[in-house]
Order: C-alpha cells, then sequence, then structure tokens
C-alpha cells in the first residue's frame, strides 16, 4: 500500500501548497496529489492556482516524493497536445516522480474557455478517448498528425521526453471510464470506495495501480474536525453527478444547503481518534485500491501531517483487504 497526501488546491495559495508538499516528504508520504483546477468547488475555499507551476516549484524543492493530478481534463480547458508537452517537461524535471492523472473533467473547470463544457457524458469520453490517443501518440516520439471526431492534431512534436514516460492514471467512476483506463492508461483513479470500479477496471483488462481519495478531517475533536470539513468541503457528499455538472462556486453553495454535520460524520474520518481513519481507509482498501490519497479537509494541515507521521503512517501501509 503506498500512501499520499492531498495538496487542497481550492483552500490554499501556491506558495502554501509547496509548503505543505515539502512538509508531506519529510512526514514520509510516497506522493502529493493535487486537482487541477480553474475554480475552487465553494467560495469560502478562496483559492485555485495554476497546478503545473506550483508542480514544477514542489519538484525543485523535494527530492523524494512523488507527485500526481488528480486529475487534469484533457480536452476542452487544455488541448490534450499542451498535457503531452507539461507532463513531460515535469516528469523531466522532477526525475521521473510524475503521475499524469486524467480525467473527462467538471464544467466547474471546462466551462470557462472557447466552446464550453460538452452535455454529455458519452461525448465527454470519447473526447478523452482521443486526448490520450494524442498524448501517446506525441509520447512516441517524433511529428504527428491526429484527425478525430472531436479533435485534431496538426504535425505536432513534443521535443523534450524523458526516457520513462509518466504512468497516466484515468479517472472512472462506471463501466465506460474503467475501459477507458484499462486500454489507454496506466493506473485507475476513482474517489468512490466502490468495489465494481476496481472489478469492472480488472475485467477490462486492467492491471496497474489502483488510485483512491479518503476523505479526513484532522482536529483535536471531532465536532470541530466536522465543522469544518462542512464547510468547505460538504460538496464531497453530493456524487460524482452533480459534481461533474454544476458550472460555478456559487451552484456548489446553492446544491449544499441541506448537507449536515451528521451527513459529514457518515463518510468522512473526523477527529483525533486513528481508529476511525483506518476504518474509513480499509473501506478503499476492501474495494481493491492499493493507493491510498489522505484528503484532509480539517482545519490545520500541519497537526494532519505530523497526526498522520505519529499515528498513521504504519497501520494504513499494512492495510489489506479483509480476509486477504
Amino acid at each position: 500500500m503506498e500512501i499520499g497526501y492531498k495538496l487542497a488546491a481550492e483552500a490554499f495559495g501556491p506558495a502554501e501548497l509547496v509548503r505543505q508538499a515539502v512538509l508531506a516528504e519529510q512526514a514520509g508520504f510516497d506522493f502529493v496529489e493535487m486537482s487541477d483546477h480553474f475554480h475552487p468547488w465553494l467560495d469560502n475555499q478562496g483559492h485555485s492556482p495554476f497546478a503545473w507551476t506550483v508542480f514544477g516549484t514542489i519538484a525543485a524543492k523535494t527530492d523524494r516524493i512523488g507527485l500526481a493530478t488528480g486529475v487534469t481534463c484533457p480536452t476542452v480547458r487544455y488541448h490534450p497536445a499542451i498535457i503531452a508537452q507539461a507532463a513531460a517537461t515535469l516528469a523531466l524535471l522532477s526525475d521521473g516522480r510524475f503521475t499524469l492523472g486524467v480525467g473527462s473533467g467538471e464544467r466547474l473547470n471546462e466551462h470557462v474557455v472557447g466552446p464550453g463544457y460538452p452535455g454529455t457524458v458519452r461525448v465527454r469520453h470519447e473526447m478523452l478517448r482521443e486526448a490520450l490517443e494524442i498524448i501517446r501518440l506525441l509520447w512516441s516520439g517524433g511529428y504527428h498528425s491526429y484527425e478525430g471526431k472531436h479533435l485534431t492534431l496538426d504535425d505536432a512534436r513534443v521535443f523534450d521526453l524523458p526516457g520513462e514516460l509518466p504512468l497516466i492514471a484515468v479517472a472512472a467512476s462506471g463501466p465506460p471510464s474503467t475501459r477507458i483506463a484499462a486500454e489507454l492508461g496506466d493506473a485507475l483513479f476513482a474517489t468512490e470506495d466502490k468495489p465494481e470500479i476496481v472489478q469492472e477496471y480488472r475485467a477490462a483488462g486492467g492491471t496497474g495501480p489502483r488510485y483512491a481519495e479518503v476523505p479526513m478531517a484532522w482536529a483535536p475533536d471531532e465536532h470541530t474536525a466536522a465543522r469544518a470539513a462542512l464547510e468547505t468541503s460538504r460538496w464531497a457528499v453530493t456524487g460524482w453527478k452533480v459534481m461533474s455538472e454544476l458550472p460555478n462556486p456559487v451552484n456548489f453553495e446553492a446544491a449544499t444547503t441541506t448537507v449536515r454535520e451528521e451527513d459529514i460524520l457518515e463518510k468522512f474520518a473526523c477527529g483525533p481518534d486513528p481508529a476511525r481513519y483506518l476504518q474509513v481507509a480499509q473501506q478503499y482498501a476492501d474495494a481493491g485500491f492499493d493507493r491510498l490519497v489522505m484528503q484532509n479537509a480539517g482545519p490545520d494541515p500541519d497537526g494532519f501531517i505530523d497526526f498522520y507521521r505519529r499515528e498513521l503512517d504504519g497501520p494504513l501501509r499494512r492495510l489489506k483487504p479483509s480476509g486477504a
């Protein structure tokens, strides 16, 4: 089991994210993962820096820890040729520590440019397939063109390629996206502890690492932790259908007015008890995930990182599926 730390790019500015990444390396985390957003989920989160600049700085200030986007949408706000170039450059600057997490995106971030966000899941999956084909083509070296149903490439070449290409982890929530992950990716990425996601990935021939974000909120007491998560991260209980479709933070504000502290406590590990964190993480291990990302929504990131180092690092690494 490998353990990652989620850099909350919607809740902290770029310099603070770099500082936390350095602390995470010192605490023993295997990798840091960060979303690639244009907007935060809620206005009161207050941040959303450019992920690729932040990652470049983290690469320069760390030595060992892995880096992963969680995730980038390479179809609307970015053309896949730009992501192929960006990922190759970051892999070089990090000495091979980068994993490219990709997905079909959310309206929250993609509607801000050009033609906007595709209206159907089918089209978004078609575009993701084409994007991954373009990225793979450019990573093969030389000049290439591509004529797809949705995306094109005209006589392009990525000149600076690493000797070992980054893994591509594809975000999935159901059979169509798990097939894309198995066929065109090297790894799986998910935000829900559903065993069927991993089962479908394996059935489609997927054999790579399986990443999942584990919701938690550390504070010295359970109530303080849950209240902090409710204030900034209640969108996480809405489910992927809502998360992918709403266009702006104000819409997430309106959609989450009925979320209660009890809802947070049901989904998140909150407070100071290590047993609760292991209980929630075990659900993801049972579902078949082997790269667990600690997604802390608590008010004190330094306190959480210290808590992880003291109480969670060893026990989390020893997690195995129940009955294994």
